[in-house]
């Protein structure tokens, strides 16, 4: 047998080495992995404080004389997410409807010609009192007594873990919380609908 041919053996059947290749090949994706997790983590930990804040806030607006205290509850939200993700921006709103079955429903319009749209000089309902037939009946703010009002924060923070760029998603994450609550009923309701016309 060649000299070459020995060496050439001897080499197949050499293992020394071997651990460092096969850890070069899967610490990336056991990294990105344990990245990914993390990240996964730490946007559902996010949600649950979020939403733990959000539904606090909307409890205590729907107390008399909530509708001064609005900044305030807003701001213990903002401390509550800004705990675990410092650099959050948040963006609130509040929108209020006279049940709960009216919450993103157009107000109500007679059809005269059967289109399925809200044509000029046709009657509706001024549910939100601006003066203009809406695809959302709602009307921003607190409400009054017995109002069923949607708070809704947003939130957008930059992921801790960026890894997830790899795969062609954005390096910051933004959630959206939702809750709805009635209004105690401490006087007559605001809400009064007067009838207008399409325009």
């Amino acid at each position: 047998m060649r000299p070459f041919d020995q060496r050439f053996r001897r080499l197949l059947r050499d293992r020394r080495g071997v651990s460092a290749v096969e850890f070069a090949l899967l610490a990336p994706v056991v990294l990105i992995t344990i990245f990914g997790l993390f990240d996964l983590g730490y946007n559902v930990y996010t949600a649950e404080l979020l939403e733990g804040a959000i539904q606090k806030a909307a409890r205590d607006s729907t107390i008399e004389g909530a509708a001064a205290k609005t900044s305030g509850l807003d701001a213990h939200v903002a401390e509550v997410v800004h705990a675990i993700a410092p650099a959050a921006t948040l963006d609130f709103s509040r929108t209020a409807y006279t049940s709960f079955s009216d919450i993103n429903q157009p107000e109500d319009f007679t059809d005269v010609n059967g289109n399925g749209m809200c044509d000029a000089g046709e009657p509706y309902e001024d549910a939100n009192g601006n003066g203009a037939w809406d695809r959302n009946q709602g009307k921003s703010g607190v409400g009054g007594a017995r109002d069923a009002v949607l708070y809704q924060v947003q939130v957008t923070y930059p992921r801790p873990f960026p890894v997830t760029a790899i795969f062609g998603m954005k390096d910051s994450f933004t959630l959206i919380s939702r809750t709805v609550l009635r209004n105690q009923p401490y006087e007559n309701s605001e809400t009064t609908p007067s009838i207008g016309y399409c325009a």
